[in-house]
């Protein structure tokens, strides 16, 4: 972990909820708003089969890279980003981040049943990209974003497993909030916890 400046307003610190798809970003969203966090969301992307309970997305979000300034509108706030983002957060603001880790083979299984649902690829094994070759591209971009954020000198990072917060739900809001270091309601947050939309699960 990072250490941001110390004389930083927590005000004017912005809270990113990062990872890869399918690695419980929205629950972890879900779990902030719940803790009574502000969240930056517009609601375009509606609840569905794959996130019942909501995507927490904000649009502008996608165009970081060309437009940066709804950052102003984060200050204070929790806002999702894909870990591949991250790399365009300009270097004047200061960002707390829970990046959300979770096993690659559940996180393969999550994200070819929601494409299936969506007709965007064929069965299981049949889209000419093996899981094997997927999760190589994954673990490369996770280790040089990881690097990348341990430079970051306006970057705080807490790493939060998917698994062990479904599992140590108590444990791990506690932690979230000390890392926060605001005042939100740690029980709230483990409310929205639901065991039941844990469905790719391994035991690998």
């Amino acid at each position: 972990m990072n250490n941001c400046k110390s004389l930083v307003n927590k005000y004017d610190i912005i809270t990113i909820v990062s990872g890869l798809p399918r690695s419980g970003t929205s629950m972890m969203m879900r779990m902030l708003e719940a803790g009574n966090m502000p969240v930056l969301v517009d609601n375009l992307r509606k609840p569905d089969d794959d996130n019942p309970k909501g995507y927490y997305e904000y649009e502008p979000v996608k165009k970081i890279k060309e437009d940066a300034s709804w950052l102003e509108n984060a200050r204070g706030k929790a806002v999702k980003m894909v870990s591949l983002l991250l790399y365009h957060l300009p270097p004047d603001r200061y960002y707390k981040i829970i990046f959300m880790r979770r096993k690659m083979n559940e996180i393969l299984a999550s994200q070819r049943v929601m494409l299936e649902r969506l007709g965007q690829i064929q069965p299981a094994n049949e889209s000419g990209v093996s899981d094997e070759e997927m999760a190589q591209k994954f673990e490369e971009h996770l280790k040089k974003i990881n690097s990348w954020l341990s430079g970051q000198e306006n970057i705080d990072v807490l790493y939060v497993d998917y698994s062990t917060i479904i599992m140590k739900p108590q444990e791990q809001a506690d932690n979230i909030v000390r890392f926060l270091g605001v005042n939100l309601d740690p029980e709230k947050m483990i409310k929205t916890i639901d065991k039941k939309l844990y469905r790719q699960r391994s035991n690998i």
